[in-house]
């Protein structure tokens, strides 16, 4: 039931921003939290973000720390990815991820992000 459907992915030069979002269609209202991830070419999957649907804590990898915020809108079951300050390193494919009450875990199909230099 749950499908996560994420949008904003493109191309972009170096130091500038993008904005991703990742719509929970199929919520349950069991979302403990939400968060994103990315995999860069020939690496593995690396942790972003995350915000908890209730009360709205966050965390951040230090990669991504001071330059990327998440958000959410609990009324749209929607969370957000800002990101400023772009690299070429942050160049991936990003993931929305959520996590619900009873420790089950779900994914979106991925966006691309590009940064060229």
């Amino acid at each position: 039931q749950v499908q996560l459907v994420e949008s904003g992915g493109r191309l972009v030069q170096t130091g500038g921003s993008l904005r991703l979002s990742c719509a929970d269609a199929g919520r349950t209202r069991t979302t403990y939290a939400m968060g994103w991830f990315r995999q860069a070419p020939g690496k593995e999957r690396e942790f972003l973000t995350a915000i908890r649907w209730s009360g709205g804590a966050t965390n951040y990898a230090d990669s991504v720390k001071g330059r990327f915020t998440i958000s959410r809108d609990n009324a749209k079951n929607t969370v957000y990815l800002e990101m400023n300050s772009m690299r070429p390193e942050d160049t991936a494919i990003y993931y929305c991820n959520v996590i619900d009450l009873y420790g089950q875990d779900y994914w979106g199909q991925g966006t691309q992000v590009i940064v060229s230099s």
